[in-house]
């Protein structure tokens, strides 16, 4: 008798961190499970039990009739499913037509694994692999169909074998509930195979729950992505369900009509992230303003600068508004430059609100230092600092360690090396103990490195280096 199958896992979605040097940690797309925003995926904001990280797949120890020295039992089908395999194409390739008689071992109960079982284990597969799977036999293939294996689902159309795999996707399209597509920008056998994609689910499955879209690679000049937008906005249209939309890392410039297609046709979000890498802004505030009267339970928002107001932040501040977890806003383009700034008044009203409220800011070279001023106040609960600016650094970070300290939970700077930021970085590692992350892309002296060592008993990891090294570089994990 084979061991008893452990209980299906509740499914659950891969949102791995962001690539250090590119993003913080606390910003990928939806955070994990129980875990705050600055911990994660997204990303950091999603709500608390819905989606959280991959888990490995299970194990099965040999039981006691098995004897220790036999192999895992996970690994006996597979096998077996191999020398079948083999078996058939020597068959095949002699001109017979029947099963390999040294086969018999797949259709033997003790061989056999419960299909809850294969269901857990192909739920991590690639969509390739997924699909050679279901080739092997009538048991592996009905478990491949199962609903659990695509509830959450990862899809990368960047190779030309992916593209050929939609027809055996489109019979498992009712079951996805959260999907993270990646796709080539230039290539366009792989732009069709996402667009198609998107499209097919938008008219099969009303329940999906969470989409994050990513780009691989660079996107030809001048392209506007229309195809994928329009896409997108027929996927806004008939999720009616849809609860996290991501997308941030499409490099297309996003607009007004997404938005309130966002607004119109999901009422259920949780989470909006349009803070992408585009250096033009094209949602207007009154456009943000409509999608948060239309969405109550929103809990993340993901902007430029440009797009967030004053009276946005009143509306976030009433009483009757569910809480609100994270707001992450990016200071890249002109229009952001030229944003006025927001009261301050505001800022103390939703942080009375909602005093969990996390705010990530990224200051790109685009902000020239007058306007860094009016972004950075008091009263905003900065947890995530991102600065790549052109002109002075150093200000900015006194002005952190000043007004910070109780909410900064991970810091990135790119900036020329120098003393005075040295000196910087020490003043705010002595203000600031609650400091998860640090990562600074220019040699510090030695003196940086132990400040933050001494000072934050909480660093989980940190890129500091005390020497030229070659790229990439890597963040050194705290034990």
């Amino acid at each position: 008798m084979g061991a008893t199958p452990p209980p299906p896992l509740k499914p659950q979605m891969k949102m791995g961190k962001r690539n250090i040097g590119k993003g913080f940690a606390v910003r990928r797309g939806v955070c994990a499970q129980g875990a705050k925003p600055s911990e994660w995926a997204a990303g950091g904001a999603a709500e608390k039990g819905e989606v959280s990280g991959l888990q490995a797949p299970p194990t099965v120890a040999p039981t006691a009739q098995e004897g220790g020295e036999s192999p895992n039992r996970l690994q006996l089908p597979v096998a077996s499913a191999l020398r079948w395999e083999r078996g058939a194409r020597k068959a095949r390739a002699a001109g017979g037509a029947g099963t390999p008689t040294h086969c018999k071992v797949m259709a033997e109960p003790g061989e056999q694994l419960p299909e809850e079982v294969l269901a857990l284990i192909f739920r991590h597969l690639p969509l390739r692999d997924r699909a050679t799977a279901a080739k092997v036999c009538r048991a592996w293939a009905a478990a491949a169909t199962c609903s659990v294996v695509w509830h959450d689902t990862i899809i990368s159309c960047d190779c030309e074998q992916e593209g050929t795999l939609l027809p055996y996707l489109s019979a498992s399209l009712d079951h996805v509930h959260n999907l993270h597509l990646e796709f080539e920008p230039s290539r366009e056998p792989s732009r069709r195979a996402a667009t198609e994609l998107l499209t097919a689910l938008a008219g099969r499955t009303p329940g999906l729950q969470s989409l994050l879209l990513e780009c691989r690679g660079e996107k030809p000049l001048f392209d506007a992505g229309r195809d994928i937008l329009d896409a997108v906005h027929t996927i806004c249209r008939a999720s009616c369900a849809l609860r996290h939309l991501d997308l941030r890392r499409l490099p297309f410039t996003l607009d007004d009509a997404l938005v309130l297609q966002a607004a119109r046709g999901c009422p259920e979000l949780r989470s909006l992230f349009l803070d992408n890498c585009t250096l033009v802004g094209s949602v207007r505030p009154d456009s943000v303003l409509e999608l948060l009267k239309a969405c109550p339970r929103l809990r993340a928002l993901g902007l430029h600068l440009a797009s967030l107001s004053g009276t946005a932040l009143q509306v976030l501040a009433a009483r009757d508004r569910a809480p609100f977890a994270l707001l992450a806003l990016r200071c890249a383009c002109p229009e952001d430059a030229r944003a006025p700034p927001l009261p301050e008044e505001a800022w103390a009203a939703v942080r009375r609100r909602h005093p969990g409220l996390v705010v990530e800011l990224e200051l790109e070279p685009a902000l020239p230092e007058e306007s860094v001023t009016r972004v950075l106040q008091p009263a905003v609960p900065v947890a995530a600092l991102r600065l790549s600016l052109s002109g002075d650094t150093v200000g900015p970070l006194r002005f952190a360690a000043r007004h910070y300290a109780s909410t900064l939970r991970a810091l990135e700077v790119r900036a020329a090396a120098s003393a005075e930021l040295d000196a910087a970085l020490e003043l705010l590692a002595a203000r600031c103990p609650g400091l998860r992350e640090v990562h600074c892309f220019c040699v510090v002296r030695p003196s940086v490195l132990r400040a933050f060592r001494a000072h934050c008993p909480r660093l989980r990891s940190y890129t500091l280096k005390l020497t030229r090294e070659p790229h990439p570089w890597l963040p050194t994990p705290v034990a």
